[in-house]
C-alpha cells in the first residue's frame, strides 16, 4: 500500500513524512510485526531511540517489508536518538555506529540529540534497559558530565554522509527537548544545521513559542505525545492521572462529531495543519488507520484556536521529579 502522507522538505535537503509510527514503548517481542503492519498499512516514517531497546526488533519489521517489496530502503524514514550518557565525542560516536547496525538499514535518516543533558558515561557493556536517568542497577540517579553540546553536535556531524564524508551513515541530524536559548547558541557554531526539533507537543503544552522560532530558523518541529496524558498514566505519572484525558474534552470531542473524525485523528490534525510532524503509537489496526489518514481534511482556523486555547502549559515528560532533580525545563 502506498502512503498519501504528505512531507517536509528538510533543512538537509531529504524530505520527512509528517506522520510516523513512534515505536516508545513497544514491546521488544512484538516490535518486528508491529512495524512491519504499520508500513503494510502506509506509515514510511518510524520514531525510534537507543533507549526506547527495541530497534533492532524494529529494524527486522522493515527488513521483511523490504524483502516482500512492500517498500525499497528508501521510501522509509528511520529516527533514532543518541542517549545522554554517550554526550562525549567517541562515545557519541561508538553509541551511532551500534544503533545503526542495530537497525540494519545501512544508514539512519535522522538521528537525534534525546536530551541536552550529559550524564556520566557508562560503558555499554553495563548498560541495561531502561537506561532512563539511572544507574545499571537502577538504583541512583547517574551523576552529570561535563559535556558541552558543542562537542556532541560536532560528533553527530562528523557522522553525516556528504560527498566529502561518504563514509557517513547518518542523512540528518537533530535535536530534542532543546529550548530557544539553547537552539539560538547551537546556531551559532554548527557547520550543519539541525533539521528537526522534536519536542512534548499538545493542547495541553502548545509551545508556541518555542515552535515559532524553530520554524523561523528552517528547523522542522516534531510533536510527541500529540494525545497529551495517554502515554503517560502507565507510568504512574501523578499529572497524567489527574488530567483531563484530552480525547474526552468537550472541545476536541464537539470537533471530531462535525467533521466526522475521531478525536485522536482531530489532535493530530491540529498538528500536521500547522507543519508539526506527528509520531503516535497504537496497538490497534483501526486506530492506526484513523492516525495514518489525519491529513485528509482541515480545521478552521477557530477550531484550531479552540483547541490551543486548552493549553494550560502542563508537562509530563520531565526528569526533575527524581531523587536528584535534572531541572531541563526551567
Amino acid at each position: 500500500m502506498a502512503s498519501s502522507v504528505p512531507a517536509l522538505k528538510l533543512a538537509s535537503g531529504y524530505e520527512m513524512p509528517v506522520v510516523g509510527f513512534g515505536i516508545w514503548k513497544v514491546p521488544r517481542e512484538t516490535c518486528a510485526d508491529q512495524v512491519y503492519n504499520a508500513i503494510k498499512l502506509g506509515y514510511r516514517h518510524i520514531d525510534g531511540a537507543w533507549d526506547y531497546t527495541n530497534s533492532a526488533e524494529a529494524g527486522q519489521g522493515v527488513r521483511r517489508a523490504i524483502d516482500e517489496g512492500i517498500i525499497k530502503r528508501e521510501d522509509i524514514f528511520i529516527t533514532s536518538k543518541l542517549w545522554n550518557n554517550y554526550h562525549k565525542r567517541e562515545h557519541a560516536h561508538q553509541q551511532a555506529k551500534l544503533e545503526n547496525e542495530a537497525w540494519g538499514l545501512g544508514y539512519l535518516d535522522l538521528f537525534l540529540i534525546h536530551f541536552p543533558i550529559s550524564l556520566e558515561f557508562i560503558p555499554f557493556e553495563e548498560m541495561r534497559f531502561p537506561c532512563f536517568w539511572t544507574d545499571k542497577e537502577q538504583t541512583k540517579v547517574t551523576p552529570l558530565s561535563k559535556v558541552p553540546i558543542s562537542e556532541t553536535w560536532g560528533a553527530l556531524e562528523e557522522l553525516v554522509k556528504t560527498p566529502e564524508n561518504p563514509n557517513g551513515f547518518i542523512r540528518s541530524i537533530g535535536i530534542s527537548n532543546f529550548h530557544t536559548q539553547l537552539i539560538y547558541d547551537l546556531l551559532s557554531y554548527a557547520k550543519i544545521p539541525p533539521s528537526v526539533l522534536q519536542i512534548e507537543h499538545h493542547p495541553y503544552l502548545t509551545q508556541p513559542e518555542l515552535i515559532a522560532m524553530a520554524q523561523e530558523n528552517n528547523i522542522a518541529v516534531t510533536g510527541y505525545s500529540t494525545f497529551g496524558p495517554q502515554s503517560f498514566i502507565e507510568l504512574d505519572n501523578p499529572d497524567a492521572k489527574k488530567a483531563t484525558p484530552l480525547f474526552e474534552t468537550d472541545v476536541v470531542k464537539s470537533i471530531a462529531a462535525k467533521h466526522g473524525k475521531s478525536a485522536g485523528a482531530v489532535l493530530l490534525r491540529w498538528c500536521t495543519q500547522r507543519n508539526i510532524i506527528v509520531i503516535p503509537k497504537s496497538n490497534s489496526v483501526e486506530r492506526l488507520k484513523q492516525n495514518l489518514d489525519c491529513c485528509s481534511f482541515d480545521l478552521s482556523d477557530d477550531e484550531l484556536k479552540q483547541i490551543s486555547d486548552l493549553n494550560i502549559n502542563l508537562r509530563f515528560n520531565y526528569p526533575n521529579s527524581l531523587a536528584r532533580p535534572i531541572r531541563i525545563f526551567t
